[in-house]
């Protein structure tokens, strides 16, 4: 019986992974559980799945976690092993009875684990853009070394994988990812500017995180799957493409030197893709909803416009520059949509922040973690000294107006 280790247990891939295993209790048992510190969550998980560790990220929330599994009657002798931080995490992935592990953790937090499992050849099934966004050559290049498998969660990378099943990687031409376009999709440019984090957190498809509903909003979400199909595929940007696709049915896409388009497509639900990462190279019955082609429907497609969301170009370039571009877009993303839900930046003001932090951090060539994480650092240094400095002009031009209408 296989047994796993998912981090980030407590999110909504984590659930739907656990609903997976749920569902094929003679193939799967759960070794691990690695969780943030939704401790509730996590105790309903240990109760159900008897896991052999269980791992939070602070000190204060496995205190919680021990009086919530003494409150739910679970004798002591049943506890997992228990443990918090990094270096738990890490563990809870390189066990040697794990084969599998789902990196699920949001941000660069999953980043080390699952360097780590790939060092050792573990299959992994990456639902974390970050873990190749800032560091896509450091894992691809120990997956490679150690044999371990990255079989992409995301619904989009996980259609490409599976389109490439039908020829071989020279016969390719470019890879076509699909995105539903947002909520502003069909919002003028110049009506940005006064967009709400309600309403930019209002996604018309998904049902996912706070940051990255913005991202998908700002299409910076689609621009970090363009880096992470680039390192998953071995494909330059210019062999990836994407487009606007509203019905979010097709969810990519691939062109063969023939001529042919091979596209992948099915319901929205994420437990579809879950269940392929864990059963390739084989394919099992899923609980997934069907298409009903006896419905009439429309598909539509269209290019996006990288003028109103730069984002996306911004991501284009920073995988072609290489290096640490790609990690600093991340970090300088992640700073500006938090100053954004926060009210100190406008929605376009995303953008600006970004472009900004890439011009000021220096470029370089990260050999190890401790490397990337540095970088990491300093743009989200540069970042928040950028978004202050916006919110200071932005005080300053409103004072100013005050006192001219006074």
């Amino acid at each position: 019986m296989e047994k796993l280790t998912i981090l980030g247990s407590t999110g909504s891939i984590g659930g739907n992974t656990l609903d997976v295993v749920r569902r094929h209790a003679d193939r799967y048992r759960i070794w691990g559980l690695v969780a943030g510190r939704n401790v509730a969550a996590l105790t309903a998980q240990i109760l159900e799945f008897r896991p052999w560790v269980a791992v939070v990220a602070t000190e204060e929330a496995l205190a919680s976690l021990v009086k919530g599994l003494r409150e739910a009657g679970l004798a002591r002798s049943e506890w997992p092993e228990l443990g918090w931080g990094p270096q738990a995490r890490r563990a809870a992935a390189c066990a040697p009875e794990v084969s599998f592990v789902m990196s699920a953790i949001v941000g660069v937090a999953g980043l080390e684990a699952t360097y780590e499992a790939a060092r050792l050849g573990k299959t992994i099934g990456l639902a974390n853009k970050e873990v190749l966004v800032v560091g896509g050559k450091l894992v691809t290049e120990a997956a490679r070394t150690a044999g371990a498998e990255l079989i992409p969660v995301d619904s989009e990378h996980n259609g490409v994988h599976q389109c490439l099943r039908a020829g071989r990687r020279s016969e390719v031409v470019r890879v076509i990812l699909t995105a539903s376009g947002g909520p502003f999709r069909e919002t003028p440019a110049e009506a940005l500017a006064a967009v709400t984090p309600a309403e930019a957190l209002n996604h018309p498809t998904w049902k996912m995180g706070r940051r990255i509903t913005i991202d998908s909003a700002t299409l910076m979400n689609k621009g970090f799957e363009v880096i992470e199909a680039c390192w998953l595929f071995g494909l330059a940007p210019a062999e990836v493409e994407v487009v606007i696709h509203p019905q979010s049915a097709v969810h990519a896409m691939v062109e063969f030197k023939d001529g042919s388009v091979i596209a992948q497509m099915s319901a929205t639900d994420m437990r579809m893709p879950i269940q392929y990462a864990l059963t390739y190279p084989e394919r099992a019955a899923a609980a997934a909803p069907r298409l009903d082609w006896q419905e009439a429907r429309t598909w539509e497609f269209r290019p996006p416009d990288l003028k109103k969301f730069r984002l996306l170009a911004l991501a284009y370039a920073a995988q072609a520059a290489g290096g640490s571009a790609p990690c600093t877009l991340n970090a300088a993303d992640e700073i500006a949509v938090e100053a954004f839900l926060a009210g100190r930046i406008s929605f376009p003001g995303i953008a600006q922040v970004v472009e900004e932090t890439l011009a000021r951090v220096p470029n370089q060539q990260a050999r190890s973690l401790d490397e990337i994480m540095e970088i990491d650092r300093e743009a989200r240094q540069a970042a928040q000294a950028e978004v202050q400095r916006r919110s200071e002009a932005a005080g300053a031009r409103g004072s100013e107006t005050v006192q001219a209408i006074w």
